[in-house]
């Protein structure tokens, strides 16, 4: 009976810390599954494995960058991969290179962390 009574409270509380990290930085839907996509996509494997790592990979994320520094890395991010001038126009700016600079290392530790490597060889 007291077994019961314990494992009811260490569930009740990871239900209720599982839903305020959630809560705390919770990043648009729309977003999310953007994120995922593109990851699925630059990392190819089975689905469902993927699905899982890569959501992995945005919460982490997510626990590291409010949603409007994200925003705004990423913008930086994809407009530094636009070619001619209209990139260097991006390129050029000194300022936005440290915003570049925590974004990569942000996605780099969440990839890691979510067993997400570029290896082919799993």
């Amino acid at each position: 009976m007291r077994l019961n009574s314990v494992l009811t409270y260490v569930l009740c509380l990871l239900t209720a810390m599982s839903s305020a990290a959630a809560q705390a930085n919770d990043y648009p839907t729309l977003d999310r599954v953007l994120y995922v996509q593109d990851c699925m996509r630059a990392h190819p494997g089975p689905v469902f494995e993927m699905t899982s790592k890569c959501s992995c990979a945005l919460d982490t994320i997510a626990t590291e960058l409010k949603h409007e520094d994200y925003v705004s890395m990423t913008t930086i991010a994809n407009a530094m991969s636009i070619g001619g001038e209209r990139g260097n126009s991006i390129r050029d700016v000194p300022s936005l290179q440290p915003q570049l600079k925590r974004y990569r290392l942000v996605e780099a530790t969440a990839l890691r962390a979510c067993f997400i490597t570029d290896d082919p060889v799993k």
